[in-house]
């Protein structure tokens, strides 16, 4: 594909591309999963407590040996789209692959190109401290039988603009299920809780319902307070958001357009809501 070609050729990819990409990092959360507390954007290192043992996030720098350097574009594609390493290895899926294969490949190459841009460092990474039988990479071939729907997202004709729009942020770049949907013991999505939220998210923090439940989720919020959330962190009862989600605010969605966080907001509320899960003021 013409994409494919222009990407491969770092001194070759057009400024609007690397630019896209930098913004699409953005949305896709990158910053705040691939860099330590203390350590060099991007270059990994962040340790990510889950019940199935803390994992290490990789170094996405352009470093050729401790990064992404060597990889191709269609490496990079492989791994973002179906969840598999230039080397062949299934991730865990720890790596939100699951939601970046709705992702456009033109979005994925345009984070590709940024990525490449920037200044590689040398980070390592550290091994992952996870116990038997979680820690036998072929057992993901079989996870992804059971939970993975591979395919990118595909807009309804029913939806206006917008919505879509809001969609695929949520869905594929923004991966907001991978923290606010609850899983079973397998580390499957729970069918029917898509964004209703868990006591059990990253680093043991509690991830609020964040369906239009008017209970137990957002269902008394507005698209203009949903959207001034994703700017600032600011709740409607004017208090400060905390945990991975400011985080989630400082490095990704309070760099998005005015245009992009009503799409989300606007997407969320109209959804099903689903009555689960503690109070947001809990």
């Amino acid at each position: 594909m013409t994409g494919n070609a222009i990407a491969e050729d770092a001194d070759a990819v057009a400024p609007d591309m690397i630019a896209r990409g930098a913004y699409l990092v953005r949305a896709g959360g990158c910053i705040a999963c691939h860099t330590a507390p203390g350590g060099e954007t991007l270059a990994g290192g962040r340790a990510m407590e889950t019940p199935f043992g803390t994992f290490h996030t990789p170094n996405i720098t352009p470093d050729a040996a401790t990064g992404i350097g060597a990889w191709s574009d269609a490496d990079f594609l492989r791994a973002l789209q179906e969840g598999v390493s230039p080397t062949g290895e299934h991730y865990y899926p720890v790596f939100p692959y699951t939601s970046y294969t709705k992702a456009r490949a033109e979005d994925l190459l345009a984070i590709k190109a940024y990525l490449f841009s920037l200044p590689p460092v040398a980070a390592p990474a550290k091994p992952h401290e996870i116990g038997f039988p979680f820690s036998i990479r072929a057992l993901q071939a079989g996870w992804k039988l059971l939970f993975f729907r591979p395919g990118e997202f595909r807009p309804r004709a029913s939806m206006p603009d917008a919505i879509n729009r809001g969609a695929y942020l949520v869905q594929a770049l923004g991966h907001c299920g991978e923290c606010h949907t609850p899983r079973n013991p397998a580390g499957g999505a729970l069918i029917g809780l898509s964004l209703a939220g868990t006591r059990d998210g990253p680093d043991g923090e509690m991830v609020p319902n964040i369906t239009p439940d008017t209970e137990t989720g957002i269902g008394n919020w507005s698209v203009d307070e949903i959207a001034e959330l994703l700017s600032s962190g600011m709740k409607p009862d004017f208090d400060n958001i905390q945990g991975s989600m400011a985080e989630v605010v400082d490095d990704g969605t309070g760099h998005l357009t005015d245009e992009d966080r009503t799409a989300i907001a606007a997407y969320l509320l109209s959804q099903a809501p689903v009555r689960h899960g503690p109070a947001l003021t809990d």
